[in-house]
């Protein structure tokens, strides 16, 4: 093997090991939901992970950053640990508490739709033709993976708290995209502060909504896995291998989740998955996967 092609293998194995983490996270996230309310969940996943970057954060040209940072700057960091930690993934841990994996999953795939539409109002950024094809395919999956339409039990509560927070996710984009784009604070003080700022306002809601829940052993292992593996470790190593891979291999790659958390909730929730809804969740991701492209290009 040339090394050219150790260097390509190398980044996409560990970008194929990060979907596969992020994937067990809706397995995981289901099993700790018998013990802990999706909320206090959600804020002690992330409130746990934003610590372990304290080794890294206290670095004195980490430090300096924070200091230096103006009032404008906090005031956006805070919105985006409130739109993409507090809603986004608060909604996501509900959503998770009222419905199959694999329709929270094909809804925040929803997300890179949104996105587009937004941009062309706040940022003026003019979906490609691309784009409007790929969101095309997405809408048509959707609605081959729902037909016919008929919601039992929480199904339509939980349809409505996910579409908050695609809406949420999208907004976090666009923000963090505006955040990054003066590059003048760090990606670690970013995920750092916002992550923080989030996960507290996600532990007080949830401490006053359902009270501090009795957490079992197992459960436990359960959230410190989800904090220091697919959390912090996870979203450093993709990180990593966004400074390798293209635009179009990281969304390729990423669209596979949807795919692998079908197989994973089939295999360890029973959560079945017919023909129809397989072949929409193909349609959609395709679709999803078509947007991302382009809109990443434009990042970059």
């Amino acid at each position: 093997m040339t090394k050219k092609k150790y260097d390509r293998i190398v980044p996409i194995s560990q970008a194929l090991l990060v979907t596969f983490l992020w994937s067990t996270s809706f397995i995981i996230i289901k099993w700790g939901l018998v013990e802990i309310p999706p909320i206090t969940y959600a804020g002690l996943r992330y409130l746990i992970a934003s610590l372990c970057f304290l080794p890294f954060i206290t670095r004195k040209k980490y430090i300096t950053e924070i200091k230096v940072l103006t009032r404008k700057e906090w005031r956006k960091l805070i919105l985006l640990g409130f739109v993409f930690y507090t809603f986004t993934q608060g909604a996501q841990f509900l959503g998770l508490s009222l419905l199959p994996s694999v329709t929270v999953s094909l809804m925040l795939n929803f997300t890179p739709i949104v996105v587009a539409v937004l941009g062309i109002f706040i940022l003026n950024e003019k979906p490609t033709t691309l784009q409007w094809i790929g969101a095309v395919l997405f809408l048509l999956g959707i609605l081959t993976y729902f037909f016919p339409i008929d919601f039992v039990g929480n199904q339509a509560l939980g349809l409505i708290v996910m579409s908050v927070g695609v809406l949420a996710n999208a907004g976090s984009a666009i923000i963090g995209r505006d955040i990054n784009r003066s590059k003048n604070i760090s990606p670690l003080v970013i995920t750092f502060i916002s992550m923080g700022v989030g996960s507290i306002f996600l532990i007080i809601i949830g401490f006053v909504k359902d009270g501090i829940p009795a957490i079992g052993f197992e459960t436990w292992m359960y959230l410190l896995w989800l904090a220091i593996i697919n959390t912090a470790f996870a979203f450093t190593l993709w990180n990593l291998t966004m400074q390798t891979l293209t635009a179009m291999e990281s969304s390729i790659i990423n669209g596979t989740m949807l795919i692998q958390i079908a197989v994973l909730a089939w295999f360890f929730l029973d959560e079945s998955i017919s023909i129809q809804e397989g072949a929409g969740m193909l349609i959609a991701a395709t679709g999803a996967v078509l947007v991302q492209i382009k809109a990443r290009k434009r990042v970059k």
